[in-house]
Parts: structure tokens; C-alpha cells; sequence
């Protein structure tokens, strides 16, 4: 694994994450879910969430899956997308009185969107620093 290449696209599918993150619950869908308070710490940490995806999907894509195109990075991102929202809403749905089915499955839709983005953005910077 190239530790320059895990670096470099682990913080651009940060990046990507995070604005597609904040352009979908943040503006698009707004409405639906609960906005974080404004406070720089709670900014810190839904930072550091999104970068922690895209440094997760960099390091699978360099070290296990050598994933290094735009297509197969979406596929693999959607797939994680899926997964990891299926993972976060059972627990949302178990924990929160609030959150209904169509809130998971709006929250499961949009997951594998970003995530798929996201993934994609990863495996085409993998591809263009080989």
C-alpha cells in the first residue's frame, strides 16, 4: 500500500463526504432529520466522521481490493453505503422513538448515494497515482 495514495484519497472522500453530506441532510433533506447543534464541537466530530469514511474506504480499496477505477469504486461504496446505513438505522430505529420507516429508508437511500460518491472519488485517485 502507497501511504501517499491512502492519504491523499482518504481526505478528498473525506472532503466529497462531508459536502455531500452537508448537501443532503443539511440542505436537501433538511426538513427529515435532525440538525447538529452549531457549537465547533459538534462541527469537529461530523468532521471527523466523514473523513473517518473516506480514510476506511482508502485503505480498503489500496490494501485488500486494489480498487483503482471510478465504477468499481462506486459499486464498492455503495455496497459499504448500504451496509453501514442498515447498521446505523437498525440502531436508530431501536433507540429513537422518532425515527420511522420511511426516515430509514430515506437514510438508507441517501447513504448509498454519498457513499457511492464517495467511493468513487477514492478509487479514481487511486487510479490516476498508481
Amino acid at each position: 500500500m502507497k501511504t501517499k495514495t491512502f492519504i491523499i484519497a482518504g481526505i478528498c472522500g473525506g472532503i466529497v463526504n462531508w459536502l455531500l453530506g452537508w448537501l443532503g441532510y443539511g440542505i436537501i433533506l433538511a426538513d427529515y432529520f435532525p440538525q447538529p447543534k452549531e457549537d465547533t464541537r459538534s462541527q469537529i466530530f461530523i468532521c471527523l466522521g466523514y473523513l473517518s469514511l473516506g480514510f476506511f474506504l482508502s485503505y480498503f480499496y489500496n490494501r485488500w481490493a486494489q480498487i483503482a477505477t471510478i465504477s468499481t469504486g462506486a459499486r464498492a461504496g455503495a455496497f459499504f453505503g448500504l451496509f453501514l446505513a442498515l447498521w446505523a438505522g437498525f440502531f436508530n430505529i431501536a433507540m429513537d422513538a422518532s425515527m420511522t420507516t420511511e426516515l430509514f429508508t430515506l437514510d438508507i437511500a441517501i447513504s448509498i448515494g454519498i457513499t457511492a460518491v464517495t467511493g468513487a472519488i477514492v478509487g479514481f485517485i487511486n487510479g490516476k497515482m498508481k
